[in-house]
């Protein structure tokens, strides 16, 4: 298939991992990066092989030669930028979460609407074996009903002047780390007779940046009775990203279903006993670039879309009010 033509906004770590890597491997190309220093995309296209610097975001979603938008800026800047592409008519691969909070994500489906566009959030860990493993261990019933679903998202704690503890620019450990959780959660609606609802969530904020959770963990249940746990920690003694999903017959534990690449183990219990399964440690994020390359040149279908991104955003905004925090504001770019 023809190489897919994708601008990068910004320089953020993120974007090694999830675009610069996976391109390499999938053969599509980074044909330009822009970053609010010059200095910085120049540094950025060098270690990573851009081919093109240009001056400013603008410059990236009007390039000519831009097919693809990745957007890996900070979570209050994901909303307007990708906007910003749908306006240029350009298709968009966006970093999670989708937008600041669900009325902003219903404004970005709503513009992706009037198109003929793609406009995808990006949920990669959907995409691996480990996690298409775990739903189809419970299509083909060896777990059962589906019960309990428990999700744990931790990491150590990033710098202090991190942007993701600000708060005007969407920061939190939910928006971080627990959205993973939540859309896991979401995805197993097919099992659970409809997606999972909010019945109780606590957290705590960040010492000196109020309004911040630094951790937060919320209860959930699904129309069939099932129930669910998310729980996310952005200053975790240690990482920890695992899916643990219960059925009447058995359950099957992910170790780190958001990075395979890193622990590809999924452990299956069932009266038969106990079995470990490897999946492969090929990155989830070239999954994700193997998938929108091929809906794009072939039409092939994606398993999310923009309601998608909505209803997971609206998940968010729910899970905050429930801890006693404010969603995310929105922010006015100023470039």
């Amino acid at each position: 298939m023809e190489p897919l033509r994708i601008g990068v906004l910004g320089a953020a770590r993120i974007a090694e991992l999830a675009i610069v890597k996976p391109a390499s491997i999938t053969g599509d190309r980074i044909v330009v990066v822009a970053a609010r220093d010059r200095r910085r995309a120049e540094a950025f296209a060098t270690r990573q092989g851009v081919e093109r610097v240009v001056d400013s975001y603008d410059d990236v979603v009007s390039d000519p030669e831009v097919e693809v938008v990745y957007n890996p800026l900070a979570n209050s800047l994901h909303g307007p930028w990708n906007l910003a592409a749908i306006a240029a008519g350009k298709h968009v691969l966006s970093e999670k979460p989708f937008a600041s909070n669900a009325d902003e994500a219903r404004d970005v489906r709503d513009a992706a609407a009037t198109t003929k566009l793609t406009v995808l959030e990006g949920f990669h860990y959907l995409y691996h074996p480990v996690t298409r493993r775990l739903h189809t261990l419970l299509d083909s019933g060896e777990l059962g009903t589906l019960r309990q679903v428990e999700v744990v998202m931790d990491t150590p704690a990033p710098n202090d002047d991190d942007p993701r503890w600000s708060l005007q620019l969407a920061g939190g450990a939910l928006m971080d780390l627990g959205c993973y959780a939540l859309h896991a959660h979401r995805m197993l609606a097919p099992w659970a007779s409809g997606p999972p609802r909010v019945v109780a969530a606590h957290g705590g904020a960040r010492a000196g940046h109020p309004g911040v959770d630094e951790w937060l963990s919320a209860e959930l249940e699904f129309p069939a009775g099932a129930t669910g746990r998310a729980r996310c920690n952005m200053a975790a003694e240690e990482r920890r990203m695992s899916c643990r999903i219960v059925g009447d017959r058995g359950e099957a534990t992910a170790a780190d279903f958001v990075g395979p690449h890193r622990d590809d183990r999924v452990t299956v219990t069932t009266p038969d006993g106990t079995r470990v399964e490897q999946l492969g440690k090929r990155s989830s994020y070239t999954y994700q670039l193997d998938a929108l390359r091929a809906h794009l040149r072939e039409d092939a279908p994606l398993p999310i879309d923009t309601d998608d991104a909505v209803e997971t955003a609206q998940l968010i905004d729910d899970c905050y009010v429930a801890a006693g925090f404010e969603p995310r504001p929105r922010f006015a770019d100023e470039q």
